[in-house]
């Protein structure tokens, strides 16, 4: 059966509608194999040699002429929607992640979650939607996964089922297929903006008061080492990206990540990235490994993207050990938590370390831990600043400087209550003057900022 016969079987199934982007027909399985037969189609008609010396722009370009001229030739009857939904549908295809396309262009969209072919949720604005996109199959879904990690020199398939990898944009990727994914492939995307957000943009979403902001400000500047602790989803990288934007354009910045997502603007950076094993089980690049080699690189600053096992003890002796200013993640719900999670983590490295040197340790070396949280209403909030002030027989001594109070749900469940510093004047306080960081007094008294 001719290309042309194929498709006009399908055209008979095929309901006609106007001119929406995203249509029932456009999701029924007519469609989808329309879409298919004009796909290969396309493939068979393409020098893709040829096609790799144009730019984007161009390569789109030809592309919807030959479909077009492919629908002309083979006399097929479609209205101007529907032409633009498959021009458009096979540009996605050819050119990027199919059908997420229109989501990864949807400023709104900050996580994307794709629980098989059939069922895509995104959220916007803290709360998780079902959208009507869909993938042809689960293998349609597979392939989609394959070009994202391919293009990260990372794999996956039966025997390596799981996969953390990165879009251009620096979003965040990760991916399960079969036979761990019981039901289909899984994929798992944590968008980031191209734009990094700022300081004033975090105050103006209320997301934390102008004297923290400032108090921020100055610890970053003052090479304080800082602990930023938060649930899944609750702004610690973005928090991370802000901070780092206080630090001196002249200092040398080394970054260490699982997933490279940080988005410094720095012109001094240095951005290590693990690698996981091959197929024969080697080549593992830890993250451990990198921050032991990152001490050798001449650093003034070492930012772990995210503190998760065995290096927390070898960060935290870059800490103590002249590398001040330095910054990384943890997943805790307070800032208590936070530290009991190092603890935990120092003991993973192996080493016979009583836990009263350990939360020595600890102490010595960190000097102010940020939490930040994901509320009910779904919106992330800086909830507390504390300062670690020493130790006290066996227990790690804090005191919270700035905190966010919450006072109740309005009607429409949004989160209320208000941004205040507790009154205290941190200790750091001193040390930022004497390196010239000059935070007035009046900053930590404790005035109400209602959000």
């Amino acid at each position: 059966m001719s290309l042309r016969e194929r498709l006009e079987a399908r055209q008979r199934s095929l309901t006609l509608v106007a001119d929406v982007v995203d249509t029932p027909a456009q999701n029924s399985r007519a469609y989808v194999e329309t879409k298919s037969q004009v796909h290969q189609a396309v493939l068979g008609r393409l020098d893709l040699e040829a096609l790799e010396s144009l730019s984007p722009e161009r390569l789109k370009e030809e592309l919807r002429l030959l479909v077009e001229r492919l629908l002309i030739e083979e006399n097929l009857v479609l209205n101007a929607g529907e032409r633009r939904n498959l021009v458009r549908d096979i540009q996605y295809e050819m050119l990027g992640l199919g059908p997420l396309e229109p989501l990864l262009e949807d400023p709104t969209v900050s996580d994307i979650l794709v629980n098989t072919a059939s069922r895509v949720y995104v959220e916007r604005r803290g709360r998780l939607e079902l959208t009507d996109i869909r993938f042809d199959d689960n293998d349609h879904l597979l392939k989609i996964i394959d070009k994202i990690v391919s293009r990260v020199g990372r794999r996956i398939d039966e025997s390596s089922p799981m996969v953390d990898a990165r879009l251009a944009d620096g979003s965040r990727v990760n991916a399960v297929i079969p036979p761990l994914a019981i039901d289909g492939p899984i994929l798992s995307i944590r968008r980031f903006s191209a734009r990094p957000l700022m300081v004033q943009d975090l105050i103006a979403h209320r997301s934390m008061s102008e004297e923290m902001a400032q108090f921020l400000g100055g610890l970053s500047q003052g090479k304080i080492n800082i602990l930023i602790s938060g649930g899944t989803g609750s702004g610690k990288t973005t928090l991370l990206n802000l901070l780092s934007g206080f630090i001196a354009t002249d200092e040398r910045i080394v970054t260490i990540e699982d997933a490279a997502e940080l988005q410094l603007q720095q012109p001094h950076v240095v951005r290590l990235e693990t690698r996981p094993p091959n197929i024969e089980g080697r080549g593992e690049v830890s993250q451990r490994a990198l921050v032991r080699n990152a001490l050798r690189m001449r650093p003034d600053r070492i930012i772990l993207g995210e503190t998760r096992g065995s290096e927390a003890l070898d960060m935290l002796q870059a800490m103590n050990t002249g590398h001040e200013g330095s910054m990384t993640t943890i997943h805790a719900n307070t800032a208590r938590d936070a530290l009991a999670r190092l603890e935990s983590m120092i003991a993973m490295a192996g080493v016979d370390l009583p836990a009263k040197a350990a939360r020595s340790q600890v102490a010595s070396a960190v000097g102010v831990i940020v939490q930040s949280n994901r509320l009910s209403d779904g919106t992330r909030k800086l909830t507390s600043i504390h300062e670690i002030t020493g130790m006290e027989g066996d227990v790690i001594t804090m005191q919270e400087i700035f905190s966010f109070r919450q006072t109740g749900v309005g009607k429409d469940g949004s989160v209320q209550g208000y941004f205040t510093a507790s009154g205290v004047r941190p200790r750091l306080w001193e040390r930022l003057q004497t390196r010239g960081i000059a935070l007035p007094e009046s900053l930590f008294e404790p005035v109400r900022r209602q959000v």
